[in-house]
């Protein structure tokens, strides 16, 4: 096996694929959760900070409001509570007028300027805002300075309070150590798990390979038992049933062949025998010579048809409904012609044929297969019965089948037999069939070409009574759907 194809064949295997849902599973999840958890430390971080900062700013923005310090930043006490709140929070601290400009900034470097953002905007409006540049690790905190006159409330500036955020960055550090380490352990254990699963799932598929690759072998013959889970166990049982219908067709198979090997070898046999015979005498009357010859050529017709009845089964085997030429078919003038066929065999055993019809029958049956079948059916009628009997022949029909029923007054067959009877080679009394004639594939022939047109054939029969078949044939032929 290449090395690309080994890698491909461990790829689609049931149990790496288990494996990689198990880790995906287990671990994809505790990434997201780290990630969302972080996520929410700094967002809950900030919160509090900003909730912590906003009452700070407000007891510093009242004393602005009441020492008139944004018309006079000099004043050192408000300076100096400025300075000790930027202290506090290890950032800087900027007061900001109407006009957006920026009247004190305790690190000194953009007074005098103008303060624009989104939330010194949102802050003119009467709101606070904060800003977190977690690049810098820097919260901005906006409070509005708010004033009344005559009642009512104006904005009259900002308080803009910067915090050092450095901790969320160490503590995130520390956090992602321990997530590292949860992370490698957690890994561990997942991927222990996915192992086990993936090879308590594929165990049953191994061992299910192994007992078929043993039949197979001929090892072993024993049914397959693999029931570690439900759907195994009803796999196995599937699987039992198709073995030992297996095991049923290819002892059939095996029957056929020997039966077939017997049926072909006896004329052969007999034909030896004569030859023999024949060779082993040194003047040889004529009447003998004729005797013996007529006997090889009754063999060899025996042999001949024998033949001929293997070759139409397998054709209707091989072929099945592909080798069907349906046509529309009176039925009643087929069977009629049939009888006028075999009329002088039944004269001959003074058997009398009857025919009756009920109706005018036309059905899409292929016309050679389906007067092989009835041929069959009436000849073993007149073969298998009493002297001066009779062969009864009926059809009928609705508005879906042609029924058409073949009852004799014969001598019947025991019920232990009527099952076997479409057996190939199969026959109810060998030395009296043997008398007879025929190969015993006459009934195997006529059910298969009846099986081909998606009939049906059944049998009544009583011993020392007759024999009744009934075959139901549908009228119009449905091709079989792909």
């Amino acid at each position: 096996m290449k090395k690309g194809q080994g890698f491909k064949k461990i790829i689609n295997s049931l149990r790496f694929q288990i494996l990689v849902l198990v880790v995906v599973v287990g671990l994809l999840p505790t990434a997201v959760l780290f990630t969302l958890y972080n996520n929410l430390y700094v967002s809950q971080s900030v919160e509090s900070d900003v909730s912590e900062i906003v009452p700070q700013g407000e007891v510093v923005i009242s004393q602005i409001i009441s020492s008139g310090y944004l018309n006079n930043t000099e004043q050192e006490n408000i300076n100096t509570l400025l300075q000790a709140l930027g202290n506090t929070y290890g950032g800087r601290i900027m007061v900001v007028n109407s006009s957006l400009n920026i009247v004190k900034d305790t690190y000194k470097i953009d007074e005098g300027k103008t303060a624009i953002s989104p939330e010194i905007i949102q802050v003119m409006n009467g709101k606070y805002a904060y800003f977190y540049d977690k690049s810098n690790s820097d919260l901005f905190v906006a409070v509005p300075i708010i004033s009344t006159f005559s009642g009512e409330e104006l904005v009259v500036g900002a308080l803009i309070i910067n915090k050092s955020m450095n901790y969320i960055n160490t503590n995130l550090d520390y956090f992602f150590n321990v997530e590292i380490v949860f992370g490698l352990v957690w890994s561990v254990l997942v991927i222990i798990a996915g192992i086990y699963f993936s090879e308590r799932v594929g165990r049953p598929f191994t061992k299910f390979s192994k007992s078929l690759k043993d039949i197979e072998d001929g090892i072993s013959d024993s049914d397959i038992h693999v029931n570690n889970f439900s759907e195994m166990g009803a796999l196995s049982e599937q699987m039992n049933s198709l073995l030992n219908r297996m095991k049923v067709v290819d002892e059939s198979r095996q029957e056929f062949v020997s039966n077939v090997s017997h049926e072909l070898k006896t004329p052969l046999t007999s034909m030896k025998v004569l030859a023999d015979s024949l060779n082993s005498m040194e003047d040889v009357p004529n009447e003998l010579y004729k005797e013996f010859m007529l006997d090889i050529g009754d063999e060899i017709d025996r042999e001949t048809q024998i033949i001929n009845d293997l070759l139409t089964l397998v054709k209707m085997d091989k072929g099945a409904r592909e080798s069907l030429n349906i046509s529309s078919v009176n039925m009643n003038e087929l069977i009629e012609l049939i009888m006028k066929r075999l009329k002088p065999i039944a004269e001959k055993q003074n058997i009398e044929l009857v025919f009756e019809s009920f109706r005018p029958v036309v059905a899409e049956v292929d016309k050679v297969k389906m007067t092989l079948a009835i041929t069959n059916l009436i000849e073993n009628g007149i073969k298998y019965n009493k002297e001066t009997g009779w062969v009864h022949v009926s059809i009928n029909s609705d508005h879906q089948f042609c029924y058409i029923k073949v009852q004799d007054c014969g001598i019947g067959m025991p019920k232990e037999s009527i099952e076997h009877i479409f057996e190939r080679f199969y026959r109810v009394d060998k030395s009296h069939s043997r008398e007879i004639g025929g190969t015993g594939l006459g009934l195997a022939i006529t059910k298969s070409s009846i099986v081909m047109h998606r009939g049906d054939i059944k049998v009544h029969s009583v011993e020392g009574e007759g024999t009744t078949f009934d075959v139901r044939i549908p009228l119009n032929y449905i091709e079989e759907a792909e």
